[in-house]
């Protein structure tokens, strides 16, 4: 039920930029193989101070492909195209104003990025990127958009805000150790289950922790989460802000040693019982653990920008129209939101 939220948004780059939102202008950098004057491609969008071109526009897009191919599809449905293009001028403004140490952090994070790419490409890099009609160079231009509008954010960011920031979510820093039992939509065996089946199979183990059950014993027997099940469903000194949000909730607020009713997340039925729950303090924070709420205060910063002050650019866009339909899904995963430091790259049930 781990959302993974500690991780930080240089560690959540890869997936989240490439899984859309926070795109940028790869094309029109002298980093870039292509040189602007050579760019004789209509305007797609303009704004107070510059335009993207459809080359440009298609040069991004070819990096958001190959960095995240589950979502290609969603590029060619006009509505979406419409919102990452203007994402785009954000963040090629956005870039333009931003301080010279942002910049030099975001140059090294950039390389950083490509070679961890690489690395996890192996020796398919080549033929990958040239499959794909990109460069090496396209692709950190692409990092490096992204992270020096990041940084500059992230370096506005004040020790009074992150402090108030805490207060307002220490709970999440809260530790604690607890067991559960999950009663999946899947079984062990991977077969679906209904929610009512479920839900119905959760009362029963509850019944049974009532009745005095070993709650180890029990866990063992029922549960579905392979990544606790061996040890008796516990979960041991753990953060609670790294769980989804029901399971997180709970396990903030039951009374200790006491059996829950059947807590619902995305993974199915939990059955808990928090055994210890010890807060922690803003001074006892690790640095890690400061950054991370740097980085979601810089994510907001970023996302308010996208929702209230693009506008006073005077965006206009002249995209052509796709074949595929506004709102057209051909399976797979649902585009992302704005991507934010609190968001995991991906979730998995086992902690």
């Amino acid at each position: 039920m781990s959302s993974n939220k500690t991780k930080s948004w240089k560690v959540l780059l890869v997936s989240l930029a490439a899984a859309i939102s926070f795109s940028m202008l790869a094309a029109c950098s002298s980093n870039n193989n292509n040189n602007a004057a050579e760019d004789n491609s209509k305007a797609v969008a303009t704004y107070k101070g510059g335009t993207i071109t459809e080359k440009e526009f298609e040069m991004d897009t070819r990096v958001m492909k190959l960095l995240s191919p589950q979502q290609a599809q969603y590029l060619e449905i006009d509505a979406f195209k419409e919102s990452i293009l203007k994402q785009e001028v954000a963040f090629e403004y956005l870039s333009g104003k931003a301080t010279d140490a942002a910049k030099k952090e975001a140059e090294k994070q950039a390389d950083e990025q490509v070679n961890s790419i690489k690395k996890g490409l192996g020796e398919t890099y080549e033929s990958t990127l040239k499959e794909a009609n990109l460069t090496e160079k396209d692709i950190h231009a692409y990092m490096l958009r992204v992270l020096t509008v990041y940084q500059d954010m992230l370096l506005k960011v004040t020790d009074d805000q992150v402090k108030a920031e805490f207060e307002k979510t220490k709970g999440d820093f809260t530790v604690a150790t607890l067991r559960h039992v999950l009663i999946g939509l899947k079984d062990a065996a991977g077969k679906e289950r209904t929610d009512a089946d479920a839900l119905k199979l959760a009362k029963e183990v509850k019944a049974k922790l009532d009745g005095g059950a070993d709650f180890a014993a029990t866990a063992k027997e029922y549960s579905d989460d392979t990544g606790s099940k061996e040890s008796g469903g516990e979960i041991k000194d753990k953060v609670l802000g790294g769980y989804v949000e029901e399971f997180k909730k709970a396990a903030q607020t039951l009374p200790l040693n006491t059996i829950s009713d059947p807590v619902k997340t995305v993974y199915g039925y939990h059955v808990m019982e928090v055994e210890s729950r010890t807060e922690t303090p803003f001074d006892k924070l690790t640095d890690e653990q400061k950054e991370t709420i740097k980085g979601s205060l810089a994510s907001q910063a970023l996302e308010s920008y996208l929702e209230k002050d693009l506008k006073s650019l005077d965006v206009k866009i002249n995209l052509p129209k796709s074949s595929a339909a506004a709102g057209a899904t051909t399976g797979g995963t649902e585009p992302t939101a704005a991507p934010s430091a609190e968001a995991p790259a991906a979730t998995e049930a086992a902690q």
